[in-house]
């Protein structure tokens, strides 16, 4: 809580420091409420996954978005533009409910840089946030994490390039606020981590000029990092572990090096890291579009570069159709994540000098467990998250195929709809291998309708089924009730 106040304080001088006469003059208002009711092992996975974190895996639950906003883009035409969100959302779940700070953060910009303090929603890189899986490394799937980070949010055109070539990227540390779930969640004898800190890093170099030319691409790198705060076992208070270095942890991370108190003669890097590169190649025609992209994801090292060989990859197309009253927009991605650099490890000795970094089990590590945010896996939406588990803070299904499929479309101009479908086959990990596969799949059809005559309401019907041996059969509905308002001073 004292950190939580820290960053609050922070807002707050940020916001002092621009004209506080404008940060009032248009606020934006949004109230929604959600309720699930499904049965069977656990509620419909797409109306669990890729909600920023804010929802359950229980059959049954709801909640209440209550938010207060000013948007940076209402300074669209100042050198300088102010942004800031507040947003709250009591959760409902098997009959208890607890209180969610969802948001909260301060965004000040000058011309393309941007200071961003405190928990914000922040999409996927290169992604139809709404279709995709989301992105492997950073995707939508889990709670915000509150982070001081500096950013050129949109591409900027190097001068001198005559608009060709354009960067954007991120810099930034924060820290997690899952401590307390962490240690209610873990069943005796079983690790867990609390107070640990966040890294993320991030820069995007786009090839094309749309008003010369109809192909673009981009290719880029992202890296995040957890690291420092304590490593426990729960119920054995002998196991505890300090795992923070002092304030050269914040450099290590910064430049992908140091270790960790259990690596031994054999340093890898500090902190749980994880990353990905990209690659995405648009063509934008007359009133349509498409994209083809990639994105390879990382561990450590072993992946980073082409030691292994890139097999692991996430392959996506786009497709925006010309305006129809049948389908909008299409998406569909294939992944395949079961090398993970092979099987065989082993550290080099005095007798066997080549060292074989394999066996890469991604999303987890020894001693953060999984790369997740209070509970929900901080990546790719088709990574089945640890609240599946039954108190484990790890990832029993990380060798795996999927198949992911996303169609959006608007048959009249107050009605939209949302269809997605994924499938997948698991071979469970390298530590913990499944003796036979297990496969599943899961859907759901959405519809929403926001009437033209109610200005800002709108309400949501869906359903949803799982089906397979991942996460047993289940059938469910989500009610959503919507509004948002604006409201400007005179």
């Amino acid at each position: 809580m004292r950190k939580f106040f820290v960053f609050i304080v922070a807002m707050m001088s940020i916001a002092a420091s621009a004209q506080l006469s404008r940060l009032a003059d248009t606020l934006h208002l949004r109230a929604e409420m959600t309720a699930t009711v499904s049965h069977g092992d656990f509620a419909p996975y797409w109306m669990t996954n890729n909600r920023y974190g804010l929802a359950s895996v229980g059959n049954n639950w709801g909640t209440t978005r209550l938010g207060i906003s000013r948007l940076q883009q209402d300074d669209a035409n100042r050198l300088w533009q102010v942004g800031w969100g507040l947003e709250m959302a009591p959760l409902l779940e098997k009959g208890n409910s607890r209180f969610v700070m969802q948001q909260a953060y301060a965004d000040v910009q000058y011309k393309k840089v941007r200071l961003s303090v405190g928990a914000k929603e922040r999409p996927s890189e290169l992604r139809n946030n709404a279709l995709s899986s989301g992105g492997l490394a950073t995707g939508i799937n889990a709670r915000p994490i509150p982070q001081a980070l500096f950013e050129l949010p949109d591409f900027w055109e190097i001068p001198g390039t005559r608009g060709w070539l354009a960067i954007k990227g991120r810099l930034g540390y924060g820290f997690y606020t899952d401590s307390h779930w962490q240690q209610d969640f873990a069943v005796e004898n079983t690790p867990f981590s609390k107070h640990s800190y966040y890294h993320t890093k991030a820069g995007f170099l786009r090839i094309g000029n749309e008003d010369k030319l109809p192909v673009s691409i981009t290719g880029g790198l992202e890296m995040n990092t957890q690291f420092g705060g304590k490593y426990y076992v729960k119920g054995q208070p002998d196991r505890t572990m300090d795992l923070w270095k002092g304030l050269g942890s914040f450099y290590d991370v910064l430049v992908f090096r140091g270790d960790d108190p259990t690596d031994g003669d054999y340093s890898n890097e500090s902190g749980n890291v994880v990353g990905s590169w990209h690659l995405s190649i648009d063509y934008k025609g007359d009133g349509w579009g498409t994209r083809g992209y990639a994105e390879h994801f990382f561990e450590d090292q072993s992946q980073l570069f082409w030691q292994y060989g890139w097999k692991d990859m996430l392959w996506g197309t786009e497709i925006n159709l010309p305006k129809n009253p049948i389908v909008s927009d299409i998406v569909y991605e294939y992944l395949y994540m079961k090398h993970q650099s092979g099987p065989i490890f082993h550290d080099h000795t005095p007798n066997v000098p080549d060292q074989v970094s394999a066996a890469d089990q991604y999303y987890f590590h020894n001693l953060y467990g999984a790369w997740q945010h209070h509970g929900f896996v901080s990546g790719s939406g088709l990574i089945i998250s640890p609240l599946y588990n039954d108190g484990l803070i790890t990832v029993l299904h990380t060798r795996i195929i999927a198949h992911h499929l996303g169609i959006s479309g608007n048959p009249i101009e107050s009605l939209s709809y949302r269809l997605l479908w994924s499938a997948q086959k698991s071979w469970g990990t390298y530590r913990v291998p499944l003796i036979d596969p297990l496969t599943g799949w899961t859907m759901m059809a959405e519809l929403r309708y926001a009437p033209a005559r109610c200005k800002g309401l709108s309400l949501g019907l869906a359903y949803g089924h799982n089906g397979g041996e991942l996460l047993g059969n289940s059938n469910g509905v989500q009610l959503t009730l919507g509004w948002n308002g604006i409201t400007r001073k005179k």
